[in-house]
Protein backbone atom coordinates (compact mmCIF):
# COMPACT_ATOMS: atom_id res chain seq x y z
CA UNK A 1 0.00 0.00 0.00
CA UNK A 2 2.71 2.67 0.74
CA UNK A 3 4.63 1.89 -2.81
CA UNK A 4 0.79 2.60 -4.11
CA UNK A 5 0.52 5.34 -2.32
CA UNK A 6 3.97 6.66 -3.31
CA UNK A 7 3.55 6.33 -7.11
CA UNK A 8 0.17 7.70 -6.41
CA UNK A 9 1.48 10.63 -5.12
CA UNK A 10 3.81 10.88 -7.95
CA UNK A 11 1.32 11.48 -10.54
CA UNK A 12 -0.41 13.86 -8.49
CA UNK A 13 2.53 16.19 -8.73
CA UNK A 14 2.54 15.47 -12.87
CA UNK A 15 -0.74 15.85 -13.52
CA UNK A 16 -0.88 19.43 -10.91
CA UNK A 17 2.12 20.47 -13.30
CA UNK A 18 0.43 22.68 -16.32
CA UNK A 19 3.58 22.82 -18.78
CA UNK A 20 5.09 19.50 -18.67
CA UNK A 21 6.80 20.30 -21.86
CA UNK A 22 8.60 22.88 -20.42
CA UNK A 23 9.88 20.46 -17.47
CA UNK A 24 10.68 17.41 -19.05
CA UNK A 25 13.66 16.70 -17.24
CA UNK A 26 11.34 16.93 -13.60
CA UNK A 27 9.18 14.69 -15.42
CA UNK A 28 11.71 12.66 -16.25
CA UNK A 29 12.98 12.27 -12.63
CA UNK A 30 9.59 11.53 -11.18
CA UNK A 31 8.80 8.78 -13.36
CA UNK A 32 11.60 7.40 -12.67
CA UNK A 33 10.97 7.32 -8.68
CA UNK A 34 7.83 5.66 -9.77
CA UNK A 35 9.50 3.21 -11.69
CA UNK A 36 11.50 2.04 -9.16
CA UNK A 37 8.34 2.14 -6.24
CA UNK A 38 6.95 -0.28 -9.28
CA UNK A 39 9.53 -2.47 -9.64
CA UNK A 40 9.74 -2.96 -5.77
CA UNK A 41 5.71 -3.89 -5.93
CA UNK A 42 6.66 -6.18 -8.70
CA UNK A 43 9.51 -8.05 -6.30
CA UNK A 44 7.20 -8.11 -3.26
CA UNK A 45 4.28 -9.89 -5.68
CA UNK A 46 6.91 -11.99 -7.08
CA UNK A 47 8.72 -13.22 -4.12
CA UNK A 48 5.89 -13.07 -1.66
CA UNK A 49 2.11 -14.46 -2.66
CA UNK A 50 0.17 -11.61 -1.84
CA UNK A 51 -3.23 -12.82 0.22
CA UNK A 52 -6.31 -12.58 -1.89
CA UNK A 53 -7.58 -9.20 -0.49
CA UNK A 54 -4.37 -7.48 -2.18
CA UNK A 55 -6.24 -7.76 -5.53
CA UNK A 56 -8.31 -4.94 -3.61
CA UNK A 57 -5.04 -2.57 -3.74
CA UNK A 58 -4.08 -3.43 -6.92
CA UNK A 59 -7.07 -2.40 -8.80
CA UNK A 60 -7.62 0.63 -6.40
CA UNK A 61 -4.21 1.77 -7.23
CA UNK A 62 -4.70 1.22 -10.68
CA UNK A 63 -7.62 2.91 -11.06
CA UNK A 64 -7.02 5.65 -8.63
CA UNK A 65 -3.55 6.19 -10.81
CA UNK A 66 -5.63 6.36 -13.72
CA UNK A 67 -8.09 8.87 -12.80
CA UNK A 68 -5.34 11.10 -10.98
CA UNK A 69 -3.90 11.26 -14.76
CA UNK A 70 -6.99 12.06 -16.75
CA UNK A 71 -7.59 15.07 -16.08
CA UNK A 72 -4.46 16.70 -17.34
CA UNK A 73 -4.04 18.40 -20.65
CA UNK A 74 -1.97 15.75 -22.72
CA UNK A 75 1.70 16.62 -22.49
CA UNK A 76 4.78 15.19 -24.58
CA UNK A 77 2.81 14.32 -27.61
CA UNK A 78 1.10 15.69 -30.21
CA UNK A 79 -0.25 12.56 -31.31
CA UNK A 80 -4.17 13.16 -29.87
CA UNK A 81 -4.74 16.11 -31.92
CA UNK A 82 -3.80 13.94 -34.93
CA UNK A 83 -6.45 11.72 -33.85
CA UNK A 84 -8.82 14.78 -33.35
CA UNK A 85 -8.07 16.24 -36.98
CA UNK A 86 -8.34 12.72 -38.97
CA UNK A 87 -11.69 12.29 -36.74
CA UNK A 88 -13.00 15.52 -38.11
CA UNK A 89 -11.81 14.74 -41.53
CA UNK A 90 -13.78 11.73 -41.59
CA UNK A 91 -16.43 13.10 -40.59
CA UNK A 92 -16.43 15.76 -42.83
CA UNK A 93 -16.50 12.78 -45.10
CA UNK A 94 -12.79 12.87 -46.30
CA UNK A 95 -10.54 9.99 -46.83
CA UNK A 96 -7.79 10.41 -44.33
CA UNK A 97 -5.44 8.31 -46.08
CA UNK A 98 -5.36 10.86 -49.17
CA UNK A 99 -5.53 14.18 -46.79
CA UNK A 100 -3.17 15.74 -44.38
CA UNK A 101 -3.23 19.01 -42.09
CA UNK A 102 -1.44 20.88 -44.70
CA UNK A 103 -3.92 20.08 -47.53
CA UNK A 104 -5.38 23.30 -49.52
CA UNK A 105 -8.56 24.33 -47.84
CA UNK A 106 -8.39 21.78 -44.92
CA UNK A 107 -7.76 24.67 -42.41
CA UNK A 108 -10.90 24.73 -40.95
CA UNK A 109 -10.42 21.22 -39.52
CA UNK A 110 -7.23 21.78 -37.60
CA UNK A 111 -7.38 23.43 -33.78
CA UNK A 112 -5.54 26.95 -33.75
CA UNK A 113 -4.03 26.00 -30.50
CA UNK A 114 -2.76 23.00 -30.92
CA UNK A 115 -1.45 23.13 -34.86
CA UNK A 116 -0.05 19.90 -36.23
CA UNK A 117 4.06 20.17 -36.65
CA UNK A 118 5.14 16.63 -37.16
CA UNK A 119 4.00 15.15 -40.10
CA UNK A 120 1.78 17.59 -41.24
CA UNK A 121 2.06 17.21 -44.89
CA UNK A 122 1.55 13.35 -44.44
CA UNK A 123 -1.72 11.48 -44.73
CA UNK A 124 -2.59 9.10 -41.10
CA UNK A 125 -0.21 6.60 -40.89
CA UNK A 126 -2.82 4.90 -38.58
CA UNK A 127 -4.84 1.12 -39.80
CA UNK A 128 -8.79 1.45 -40.14
CA UNK A 129 -10.08 0.41 -37.05
CA UNK A 130 -8.04 3.30 -35.44
CA UNK A 131 -9.38 5.90 -38.08
CA UNK A 132 -13.05 4.32 -37.64
CA UNK A 133 -12.50 4.64 -33.68
CA UNK A 134 -11.13 8.44 -34.44
CA UNK A 135 -14.34 9.47 -35.95
CA UNK A 136 -16.44 8.47 -32.96
CA UNK A 137 -14.96 11.16 -30.94
CA UNK A 138 -14.63 14.75 -30.73
CA UNK A 139 -12.77 15.95 -27.74
CA UNK A 140 -9.16 15.34 -26.75
CA UNK A 141 -10.90 14.46 -23.21
CA UNK A 142 -12.97 12.11 -24.81
CA UNK A 143 -9.98 10.54 -26.68
CA UNK A 144 -8.21 9.97 -23.25
CA UNK A 145 -11.60 8.79 -21.31
CA UNK A 146 -11.83 6.05 -24.62
CA UNK A 147 -8.09 5.06 -24.39
CA UNK A 148 -8.16 5.19 -20.60
CA UNK A 149 -11.07 3.10 -20.95
CA UNK A 150 -9.49 0.47 -23.39
CA UNK A 151 -6.82 0.53 -21.27
CA UNK A 152 -8.54 -0.96 -17.95
CA UNK A 153 -10.51 -3.50 -19.88
CA UNK A 154 -7.05 -4.76 -20.70
CA UNK A 155 -6.50 -5.15 -16.95
CA UNK A 156 -9.62 -7.20 -16.35
CA UNK A 157 -8.72 -9.34 -19.46
CA UNK A 158 -5.49 -10.76 -17.75
CA UNK A 159 -7.27 -10.83 -14.61
CA UNK A 160 -8.96 -13.49 -16.70
CA UNK A 161 -5.71 -14.92 -18.66
CA UNK A 162 -4.51 -15.28 -15.33
CA UNK A 163 -7.33 -17.10 -13.86
CA UNK A 164 -7.29 -19.56 -16.84
CA UNK A 165 -3.47 -20.18 -16.16
CA UNK A 166 -3.52 -21.00 -12.55
CA UNK A 167 -1.41 -17.75 -11.93
CA UNK A 168 -1.70 -15.62 -9.18
CA UNK A 169 -4.31 -12.81 -9.72
CA UNK A 170 -2.12 -10.21 -7.90
CA UNK A 171 0.31 -10.38 -11.14
CA UNK A 172 -1.76 -8.31 -12.75
CA UNK A 173 -0.24 -5.88 -10.91
CA UNK A 174 2.78 -5.75 -13.62
CA UNK A 175 0.86 -3.94 -16.15
CA UNK A 176 -1.74 -2.40 -13.89
CA UNK A 177 1.10 -0.22 -11.93
CA UNK A 178 3.40 0.26 -14.58
CA UNK A 179 4.21 3.88 -14.78
CA UNK A 180 4.60 4.01 -18.64
CA UNK A 181 1.79 2.13 -19.53
CA UNK A 182 -0.47 5.10 -17.20
CA UNK A 183 1.58 7.57 -18.74
CA UNK A 184 1.18 6.46 -22.16
CA UNK A 185 -2.77 6.46 -22.03
CA UNK A 186 -4.50 8.29 -19.22
CA UNK A 187 -1.95 11.07 -19.45
CA UNK A 188 -0.78 11.01 -22.84
CA UNK A 189 -3.99 9.73 -24.63
CA UNK A 190 -2.05 7.00 -27.30
CA UNK A 191 -4.39 5.11 -29.00
CA UNK A 192 -2.18 1.89 -28.68
CA UNK A 193 -4.01 0.82 -25.46
CA UNK A 194 -6.93 -0.53 -28.76
CA UNK A 195 -4.18 -2.48 -30.22
CA UNK A 196 -3.42 -4.07 -26.58
CA UNK A 197 -6.89 -4.88 -25.66
CA UNK A 198 -7.74 -6.72 -28.95
CA UNK A 199 -4.42 -8.34 -28.80
CA UNK A 200 -5.29 -9.76 -25.41
CA UNK A 201 -8.16 -10.70 -26.09
CA UNK A 202 -7.13 -12.57 -29.09
CA UNK A 203 -4.84 -14.49 -26.54
CA UNK A 204 -7.69 -15.50 -24.44
CA UNK A 205 -9.61 -17.17 -27.44
CA UNK A 206 -6.31 -19.01 -28.67
CA UNK A 207 -5.96 -20.25 -25.01
CA UNK A 208 -9.76 -21.07 -25.03
CA UNK A 209 -9.83 -22.94 -28.02
CA UNK A 210 -11.42 -20.69 -30.29
CA UNK A 211 -9.23 -20.67 -33.50
CA UNK A 212 -11.10 -18.57 -35.49
CA UNK A 213 -12.48 -15.70 -32.67
CA UNK A 214 -8.91 -15.82 -31.98
CA UNK A 215 -7.48 -15.08 -35.26
CA UNK A 216 -10.14 -12.59 -35.73
CA UNK A 217 -9.08 -10.23 -33.04
CA UNK A 218 -5.56 -10.68 -34.07
CA UNK A 219 -6.54 -8.73 -37.34
CA UNK A 220 -8.85 -6.55 -35.49
CA UNK A 221 -5.38 -5.63 -33.80
CA UNK A 222 -3.35 -5.34 -36.65
CA UNK A 223 -6.19 -3.13 -37.91
CA UNK A 224 -5.36 -0.78 -34.62
CA UNK A 225 -2.11 -0.77 -34.85
CA UNK A 226 0.60 -2.65 -37.42
CA UNK A 227 2.81 -4.84 -35.16
CA UNK A 228 0.56 -7.41 -34.09
CA UNK A 229 0.21 -8.87 -37.56
CA UNK A 230 3.66 -9.94 -36.52
CA UNK A 231 2.90 -12.41 -34.53
CA UNK A 232 -0.08 -13.99 -37.32
CA UNK A 233 2.90 -16.71 -38.01
CA UNK A 234 2.84 -17.88 -34.27
CA UNK A 235 -1.09 -17.83 -34.06
CA UNK A 236 -1.41 -19.81 -36.93
CA UNK A 237 0.96 -22.46 -35.47
CA UNK A 238 -1.05 -22.84 -32.35
CA UNK A 239 -4.57 -23.09 -34.84
CA UNK A 240 -4.67 -24.35 -38.46
CA UNK A 241 -2.96 -22.78 -41.37
CA UNK A 242 -6.51 -22.61 -43.10
CA UNK A 243 -7.32 -19.71 -40.80
CA UNK A 244 -5.25 -16.97 -42.76
CA UNK A 245 -8.35 -16.45 -44.78
CA UNK A 246 -9.82 -15.36 -41.49
CA UNK A 247 -7.22 -13.00 -41.06
CA UNK A 248 -7.45 -11.68 -44.99
CA UNK A 249 -10.91 -11.51 -44.75
CA UNK A 250 -11.49 -9.24 -41.05
CA UNK A 251 -8.27 -6.92 -42.48
CA UNK A 252 -10.12 -6.47 -46.33
CA UNK A 253 -13.03 -5.61 -45.14
CA UNK A 254 -11.42 -3.49 -42.46
CA UNK A 255 -10.07 -1.39 -45.38
CA UNK A 256 -12.76 -1.54 -47.97
CA UNK A 257 -14.13 1.87 -46.83
CA UNK A 258 -10.96 3.76 -47.36
CA UNK A 259 -10.22 2.05 -50.95
CA UNK A 260 -10.77 5.19 -52.94
CA UNK A 261 -7.47 6.20 -51.82
CA UNK A 262 -5.85 3.26 -54.18
CA UNK A 263 -2.10 2.65 -54.11
CA UNK A 264 -2.01 5.94 -51.61
CA UNK A 265 -3.40 4.24 -48.79
CA UNK A 266 0.27 3.06 -47.51
CA UNK A 267 1.63 6.38 -48.35
CA UNK A 268 1.54 7.94 -45.13
CA UNK A 269 3.02 5.45 -43.50
CA UNK A 270 5.79 5.00 -46.05
CA UNK A 271 6.75 8.83 -45.79
CA UNK A 272 6.64 7.96 -41.61
CA UNK A 273 9.39 4.87 -42.44
CA UNK A 274 11.35 7.00 -44.24
CA UNK A 275 11.61 10.09 -42.49
CA UNK A 276 11.41 9.08 -38.94
CA UNK A 277 14.62 7.11 -36.68
CA UNK A 278 13.35 7.79 -33.05
CA UNK A 279 14.83 6.16 -29.51
CA UNK A 280 15.95 3.41 -31.40
CA UNK A 281 18.65 1.35 -29.78
CA UNK A 282 19.71 -2.14 -31.96
CA UNK A 283 18.34 -0.43 -35.05
CA UNK A 284 20.59 2.74 -34.71
CA UNK A 285 23.77 0.03 -34.46
CA UNK A 286 23.09 -2.02 -37.17
CA UNK A 287 22.64 1.49 -39.46
CA UNK A 288 26.15 2.61 -38.44
CA UNK A 289 27.88 -0.81 -38.65
CA UNK A 290 26.86 -1.14 -42.50
CA UNK A 291 25.85 1.46 -45.82
CA UNK A 292 22.53 2.75 -45.42
CA UNK A 293 19.12 3.06 -43.76
CA UNK A 294 17.77 0.26 -46.63
CA UNK A 295 20.41 -2.11 -45.18
CA UNK A 296 19.80 -1.54 -41.65
CA UNK A 297 15.87 -2.35 -42.02
CA UNK A 298 16.42 -5.34 -44.13
CA UNK A 299 18.92 -6.55 -41.72
CA UNK A 300 16.29 -6.15 -38.63
CA UNK A 301 13.39 -7.23 -40.26
CA UNK A 302 15.61 -10.54 -41.10
CA UNK A 303 16.55 -10.72 -37.82
CA UNK A 304 12.82 -10.34 -36.34
CA UNK A 305 11.73 -12.30 -39.20
CA UNK A 306 14.37 -15.26 -37.45
CA UNK A 307 12.68 -14.79 -34.10
CA UNK A 308 9.63 -15.52 -35.29
CA UNK A 309 10.79 -18.47 -36.80
CA UNK A 310 12.70 -19.72 -33.36
CA UNK A 311 9.40 -19.28 -31.54
CA UNK A 312 7.77 -21.42 -34.13
CA UNK A 313 10.09 -23.89 -33.91
CA UNK A 314 10.57 -24.24 -29.94
CA UNK A 315 6.93 -24.39 -30.13
CA UNK A 316 6.53 -21.43 -27.38
CA UNK A 317 3.35 -20.82 -26.04
CA UNK A 318 1.48 -17.89 -27.49
CA UNK A 319 2.27 -15.58 -24.48
CA UNK A 320 5.62 -16.26 -23.94
CA UNK A 321 6.28 -15.89 -28.08
CA UNK A 322 4.46 -12.66 -27.43
CA UNK A 323 6.51 -11.06 -25.50
CA UNK A 324 9.52 -12.56 -26.81
CA UNK A 325 8.75 -11.38 -30.77
CA UNK A 326 7.16 -7.57 -29.26
CA UNK A 327 10.15 -7.19 -27.18
CA UNK A 328 12.89 -8.05 -30.10
CA UNK A 329 10.30 -5.90 -32.38
CA UNK A 330 11.23 -2.69 -30.27
CA UNK A 331 14.77 -3.21 -29.67
CA UNK A 332 15.06 -3.71 -33.61
CA UNK A 333 12.56 -1.24 -34.98
CA UNK A 334 14.13 2.44 -36.16
CA UNK A 335 11.07 3.86 -34.08
CA UNK A 336 10.66 2.96 -30.99
CA UNK A 337 8.87 6.12 -29.02
CA UNK A 338 8.09 5.45 -25.24
CA UNK A 339 4.44 4.45 -25.40
CA UNK A 340 5.61 1.27 -27.66
CA UNK A 341 7.10 -0.45 -24.87
CA UNK A 342 3.56 -0.73 -23.84
CA UNK A 343 3.18 -3.66 -26.72
CA UNK A 344 4.72 -6.02 -24.28
CA UNK A 345 3.95 -5.00 -20.79
CA UNK A 346 0.93 -6.99 -20.52
CA UNK A 347 2.71 -10.35 -21.01
CA UNK A 348 5.33 -9.15 -18.44
CA UNK A 349 2.54 -10.34 -16.15
CA UNK A 350 3.00 -14.35 -17.00
CA UNK A 351 6.97 -14.06 -17.94
CA UNK A 352 8.25 -11.26 -15.57
CA UNK A 353 11.78 -10.88 -17.35
CA UNK A 354 13.94 -8.58 -15.33
CA UNK A 355 15.76 -6.74 -18.20
CA UNK A 356 12.54 -5.84 -19.68
CA UNK A 357 10.81 -4.98 -16.49
CA UNK A 358 13.59 -2.35 -16.49
CA UNK A 359 13.54 -1.44 -20.22
CA UNK A 360 9.54 -0.90 -19.24
CA UNK A 361 10.69 2.08 -16.56
CA UNK A 362 13.43 3.28 -18.48
CA UNK A 363 11.80 4.07 -21.30
CA UNK A 364 10.43 7.29 -20.47
CA UNK A 365 14.36 8.87 -21.03
CA UNK A 366 12.71 8.74 -24.50
CA UNK A 367 11.09 11.41 -23.92
CA UNK A 368 14.32 13.72 -23.70
CA UNK A 369 13.52 15.14 -27.11
CA UNK A 370 10.34 16.72 -26.11
CA UNK A 371 13.15 19.33 -24.38
CA UNK A 372 14.46 20.71 -27.78
CA UNK A 373 10.77 19.78 -30.02
CA UNK A 374 9.20 22.08 -27.02
CA UNK A 375 11.69 24.90 -27.75
CA UNK A 376 11.25 24.66 -31.74
CA UNK A 377 13.98 22.61 -32.32
CA UNK A 378 14.01 19.51 -34.16
CA UNK A 379 13.27 16.08 -32.76
CA UNK A 380 16.31 14.46 -32.25
CA UNK A 381 17.92 12.13 -30.08
CA UNK A 382 21.22 12.07 -27.55
CA UNK A 383 23.23 9.26 -27.81
CA UNK A 384 24.15 9.93 -24.14
CA UNK A 385 20.38 9.54 -23.29
CA UNK A 386 20.18 6.19 -25.80
CA UNK A 387 22.76 4.32 -23.89
CA UNK A 388 21.08 5.17 -20.35
CA UNK A 389 18.32 4.26 -21.98
CA UNK A 390 19.19 0.50 -23.58
CA UNK A 391 22.51 -0.25 -22.23
CA UNK A 392 21.51 -1.40 -19.29
CA UNK A 393 18.58 -3.72 -20.18
CA UNK A 394 20.40 -5.02 -23.32
CA UNK A 395 23.66 -6.29 -21.29
CA UNK A 396 20.99 -7.64 -19.25
CA UNK A 397 19.80 -9.61 -21.37
CA UNK A 398 23.30 -10.76 -22.83
CA UNK A 399 24.39 -11.69 -19.78
CA UNK A 400 20.70 -14.31 -19.15
CA UNK A 401 21.27 -15.01 -22.63
CA UNK A 402 24.88 -16.81 -22.03
CA UNK A 403 23.46 -17.95 -18.47
CA UNK A 404 20.79 -19.88 -20.65
CA UNK A 405 19.87 -20.56 -24.67
CA UNK A 406 17.12 -17.45 -24.70
CA UNK A 407 15.10 -15.49 -22.13
CA UNK A 408 11.80 -16.91 -24.31
CA UNK A 409 13.72 -21.12 -23.99
CA UNK A 410 10.69 -22.53 -22.83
Amino acid sequence: MALGSGIGAIFVYLAREPQLDSHVPEFIAFSLAAGVLYLAAVYLVERFRPPGWSLVIVLAGAVGFRLIALPAAPPLSEDIYRYQWEGRAERAMLNPYTVSPHSPGLAGLGDPEHPIRTGASTPTIYPPLSELVFSWVATVSGYKSLFTLLDLLSVLVLLLLLDVRGQPLSRVLTYAWNPGVVVSFALCGHHDSLAVMTLLVASVFIIGGRPAMSIAFLALASLSKLYPAWLLPVFLRWTRASLLAVFGAVVLLGYLPFASAGTRIFSGLGDFARAWESNDSLFRLIRLAGNSQAQAELVSVTLLAGMVVYAIKKRLEPLRASLAVLAGMLFLSPDAFPWYFTWFVPFLCFYPEPPLLLASVVSVLGYAPVVAYAAGQPYRDSPLILALEYLPALAWLGIRGLRRPSIVAA
